[in-house]
């Protein structure tokens, strides 16, 4: 019989509701998300072109090397192409030719109006001029013009070919399209060139670079096109350089789910290069304020991650999902809102809907 009055009196205990708990609670804090995060970047020259040979040609001299700082049109690469030559002497000899003829039509035409003119006027005189012989003459002077017009056009055309090849010829010298460096040299005196053949020389301006960041599909928001960012390269560990947001690819890469972003960075001392990996201490911001709570006022089970919120006096469970962290605070994203207050070491040992007591202070 006292055995079964135990076991009710413990049933009625258990059904009973928890004790009032003396907790402390926490405010919850909505505050801008502004922290730093270092990013993998590749540096990019800001120009970079490979050069070829336009026209057929033997490479007669190279004037620059791996290496060399070469300034806008500075003569890099000479080519030598002598039939290009005998080619334009004899295309100024048909110039000649087709300027005499049209010299000649010319005289033609100027004979051939005189005379017309002269036929007109005598055709004044009733009976002077039979009327067949002046249209005779006006024909001949329409001949005269059409002859003119096609030796000056025969002309033009010759003197366009001569012009074609001397731009041609001029492509035997190869200049410098920009102020940068030569990173790549690939030919030699004596060799045969021409459009289908291998890169003379690789130019690429390392004065400004491109620093290319790949930023994660969550930061995005965050990206203010003109911010300085700060970064370090390992050949140079105890510097920090920095640079400009300049360009968004506004697409994301589906594979690594990230967004290329560039970086204008001005390299006046030479420091930098193509291809350096330096890290990027990316900010990171939030349009829109978080909401914060301390770290120990999230409870992770099995099953839910949840904090303790004060409802009326008594525990209410609220679901949320862990973001950035801020020191002690760690951003919740839930039903909550800024001035709630939730426990500061909350357990799953607070029941919802437990009564709870502040903790005296």
């Amino acid at each position: 019989m006292k055995r079964i009055e135990t076991i009710a009196i413990l049933t009625c205990l258990a059904a009973a509701p928890a004790w009032p708990q003396k907790i402390e609670l926490a405010p919850v804090v909505s505050k801008t998300i502004s922290r730093n995060v270092e990013l993998p970047g590749e540096f990019q020259p800001f120009l970079s072109v490979s050069l070829h040979a336009k026209v057929p040609g033997y490479v007669e001299r190279v004037l620059v090397d791996r290496g060399s700082v070469v300034k806008q049109r500075d003569l890099l690469v000479e080519l030598s192409a002598p039939e290009m030559t005998a080619q334009i002497a004899e295309a100024e000899s048909k110039v000649q030719a087709a300027d005499a003829d049209r010299v000649q039509a010319e005289a033609q035409l100027q004979g051939s109006q005189s005379t017309y003119e002269r036929m007109k006027k005598a055709a004044e005189t009733p009976g002077a001029i039979a009327g067949n012989e002046l249209i005779q003459a006006e024909k001949q002077v329409d001949a005269a013009k059409a002859l003119l017009n096609s030796r000056q056009q025969a002309s033009r055309a010759v003197e366009a070919t001569v012009q074609s090849l001397k731009d041609m010829q001029a492509y035997l010298r190869i200049t410098a399209p920009f102020d940068g460096v030569v990173t790549d040299r690939l030919v030699h005196p004596g060799a045969l060139v021409g459009s289908g053949t291998e890169p003379l020389l690789t130019i690429q301006q390392v004065s400004h670079l491109r620093l290319v960041v790949a930023v994660p599909e969550e930061d995005v928001g965050g990206i203010a096109r003109g911010a300085r960012v700060e970064f370090q390269v390992p050949a140079y560990p105890e510097r920090t350089y920095s640079g400009t947001v300049a360009r968004l690819a506004h697409a994301l890469d589906q594979k690594t789910r990230t967004m290329p972003v560039e970086l204008d960075v001005f390299n006046s001392d030479g420091t930098l290069s193509p291809g350096m990996y330096p890290a990027v201490k990316w900010p990171v911001r939030r349009s829109r304020p978080a909401l914060f709570v301390p770290k120990t006022s999230v409870v992770t089970t099995t099953e839910r991650v949840f904090v303790v919120r004060d409802r009326d006096g008594h525990a209410e469970w609220v679901d949320v999902r862990k973001g950035a962290e801020d020191g002690d605070l760690v951003e919740v994203i839930g039903n909550l809102h800024p001035g709630d207050r939730v426990v500061r070491r909350a357990t799953d040992e607070i029941r919802d809907g437990a009564a709870i007591q502040l903790q005296n202070k």
